[in-house]
């Protein structure tokens, strides 16, 4: 028997108070907009220079926020007597944080009644902190996921209340994983909200001893140690995007290095001094040495012997390019060294 609309129960309709900056927390907040619930207000971290002209510049949550009509505040300090009376006055049923970038001080966690959950971009409790996908794509893991979990003053150690897992192609960067991962945690957030607004949900707490951190990027990792194995080095690439990227000095010049590939076949012309095995390409080159320049082929020596192919790369003051694009303009020899930029 269908149930006519006017005999339905009624399902609460909570207040949310939405903490998030950066893209990745645009499609969590999207959902949030469009569910029964009420976001009552967005707080995300202030408006900073950004680009090469340095100017001032929106936070994506900020941007979605003022189009939906929704308020904004960007405290300096999240201990502000005036920031907490501006909360309390909003009368927050829930508190939904996602990547926002700072820790909540107790005041903040139990202003609302049903407390603030979290959406992290990992399987936990691995990969707590700061940069989790950039971590788990440098480590070349296969799997990832998001856990939505209760936030607690512990760094991302509150127990989990639901989570979804996700594959991580070979080949993809970080910027697409956090993508994926940011479509996922929009798609099961708002169910448990809708949970914890019926009712109590069931809580699991992390196994703190299988804990793993994921610190934040810096830009000296961008360099990068050719006595790595090819796969180390390639995940190196695809993890740190879009900041700081990979560079290298070539003949003096400072060169990002935007994408490669591990070549698993033997490419026209290109005679390694090592046979190659059935799935891949090895060279007795020095690691850090080009072993091919020609056409669309940049090939580059690895620790273990086997070959780095560069696809994309920028240098200095110019803007991104192929590797074709990049060797009809210039002349590059097999034999010479990539050096630390």
């Amino acid at each position: 028997m269908v149930t006519s609309p006017s005999l339905r129960p009624h399902r609460p309709r909570l207040r949310v108070v939405y903490f998030g900056t950066p893209g990745f927390a645009v499609p969590p907040l999207q959902a949030l907009l469009r569910s029964r619930h009420q976001v009552v207000a967005v707080v995300s971290q202030p408006d900073r220079p950004k680009g090469r002209g340095q100017r001032t510049a929106a936070t994506p949550t900020k941007e979605l926020a003022v189009l939906c009509g929704v308020p904004v505040l960007q405290p300096t300090r999240l201990k502000d007597d005036v920031f907490l009376a501006q909360l309390a006055a909003l009368r927050p049923d829930l508190g939904v944080v996602a990547a926002y970038g700072r820790i909540l001080p107790d005041a903040l966690l139990a202003l609302p009644p049903l407390g603030m959950i979290n959406v992290h971009a990992s399987l936990l409790p691995r990969y707590r902190g700061a940069a989790p996908v950039h971590r788990s794509v440098i480590a070349g893991d296969a799997e990832t996921g998001v856990t939505i979990m209760r936030v607690v003053q512990e760094l991302d150690a509150g127990p989990m209340i639901e989570t979804a897992t996700r594959r991580i192609d070979p080949d993809e960067t970080s910027v697409e994983v956090e993508r994926g991962l940011a479509e996922l945690g929009a798609k099961i957030l708002v169910g448990v909200v809708d949970r914890l607004a019926d009712g109590p949900v069931t809580e699991i707490p992390q196994d703190h001893a299988r804990a793993t951190y994921a610190p934040k990027i810096t830009r000296a990792e961008g360099s990068i140690d050719w006595s790595l194995p090819a796969a180390a080095i390639h995940n190196l690439v695809r993890g740190l995007q879009p900041w700081p990227l990979v560079s290298v000095s070539l003949d003096g010049v400072r060169c990002a290095i935007h994408t490669t590939s591990l070549l698993t076949a033997v490419p026209p012309g290109l005679n390694p001094a090592v046979p190659p095995g059935p799935n891949d390409v090895q060279t007795a080159a020095e690691p850090g040495t080009i072993v091919a320049a020609a056409g669309d082929m940049l090939t580059v020596a690895a620790g273990d012997h086997r070959l780095i192919r560069i696809v994309g790369i920028q240098p200095e003051g110019r803007r991104a390019m192929t590797a074709r694009d990049f060797l009809a303009g210039r002349t590059v020899s097999a034999g010479t060294r990539l050096l630390p930029p």
